[in-house]
């Protein structure tokens, strides 16, 4: 069985996980700030904050920004639910920018064209997520302009994308955004099981990003209505969550992170073997902006159905039939039913709907071996019945 993503554990990421459990720090302990400091030394962010899943620092960027009721919040339609669902959890309304052709990111001249519309009749966002899908960064230096020019705030939703680089820097160091999300999830470029993180430049938004994971409380007398009544003292200042990562997740982060580079290295070497091995098919492979450089967290093959006698869904299960385990990412989140309920329809981002129809990502992971790519693009040939 062959799938699409898949963790790497060593046995240094064992060991470290043990550590903990043989330690009195089960939650909260050394490794969370360890790994935190671990994302901020390869991105050269100033400030970050661990929680439990990447769904959750989408959460709390959101309140930190202060988005709320009588708020609206743009994103792509092509991605996870969650980048569309956190502007919900606040209150506020969700709209959605058409994608890219190209690179199936949020277009930025599709983002233009919406808020000189948006800003005629005075509902603009207060908040963007461009989402960097498969691992290749957005056009940020486009967007954060935009940001400028129309006054909203930005969240990159960066959770394909650690080790990633846009213009010759790492995602995730700030210089086009408010807040950088990243996730950690077991099938992501690097793993703590679940788990996600948010890194910004401002002290203030860490601070707030801070408080919400974990119940709104402190212990910082700064940040106290009054004196502390003695060391036991704590304060919930703010309405907050139980968002908080583990120590023994953190543990394996660090871990993870010593091979975050090899890792992405590695994704390139099969990314360019695909390249080889499909280059006759009737396919459209993954076409990258010269500024970017993926993470590569997935592989997104497009059918050229026209020039194929089975159908989309036929590839698929065909595939899945020889065990292996393609994916689609992703569902419009526009047509989900959820979505429709408030207005969406079939049709409203009809480039976001073109690629549902023709994508498909094929396995795509550190330990896929040249016999497994090979046999891979051999079935994929068969399945479009060539």
């Amino acid at each position: 069985m062959i799938r699409y993503g898949q963790q790497d554990i060593t046995q240094a990421d064992i060991d470290s996980v043990v550590s903990v459990l043989k330690s009195v720090n089960l939650t909260q302990g050394p490794n969370i700030p360890l790994f935190e400091q671990s994302v901020l030394d390869h991105t050269y962010a100033k400030h970050a904050v661990a929680v439990n899943s990447a769904t959750s620092a989408l959460h709390i960027s959101c309140l930190a920004l202060g988005l709320g009721p009588g708020d609206r919040l743009w994103t792509t339609p092509n991605t996870f639910v969650a980048s569309a669902n956190c502007a919900l959890y606040c209150g506020a309304q969700v709209d959605f920018v058409d994608i890219d052709p190209r690179t199936y990111n949020l277009c930025p001249l599709a983002l233009e064209a919406k808020l000189i519309e948006a800003e005629k009749v005075g509902c603009l966002p207060k908040v963007v997520i461009p989402v960097h899908l498969a691992g290749q960064p957005c056009d940020m230096a486009v967007i954060h302009a935009l940001g400028q020019r129309y006054g909203f705030k930005i969240i990159e939703d960066a959770s394909h994308a650690i080790g990633g680089k846009y213009k010759g820097e790492p995602i995730g160091n700030g210089r086009y955004s408010d807040i950088t999300v990243f996730s950690f999830h077991p099938v992501k470029i690097i793993t703590t099981a679940e788990g996600g993180m948010a890194l910004t430049n401002s002290a203030e938004l860490a601070t707030r990003l801070d408080l919400l994971r974990s119940h709104g409380i402190t212990r910082d007398p700064a940040l106290m209505t009054e004196p502390m009544h003695g060391p036991w003292y704590y304060q919930q200042v703010v309405l907050g969550f139980n968002y908080r990562m583990t120590d023994m997740q953190a543990a394996l982060g660090v871990s993870q992170m010593t091979r975050l580079t090899d890792y992405v290295k590695r994704r390139h070497t099969i990314a360019q073997r695909y390249n080889e091995l499909l280059a006759d098919l009737p396919l459209t492979l993954p076409w990258h902006h010269p500024d970017s450089y993926s993470a590569y967290h997935l592989y997104v093959v497009r059918l050229q159905l026209d020039k194929i006698s089975a159908t989309h869904r036929q590839v698929f299960e065909a595939l899945r039939a020889k065990d292996i385990l393609v994916n689609l990412h992703y569902i419009p989140v526009h047509t989900q039913p959820y979505y429709q309920q408030m207005g969406f329809k079939q049709g409203d981002y009809p480039q976001a709907e073109q690629y549902y129809r023709e994508a498909i990502s094929i396995p795509m992971h550190v330990n896929l071996t040249d016999p497994e790519l090979q046999f891979v693009a051999s079935c994929l040939r068969e399945a479009m019945g060539l």
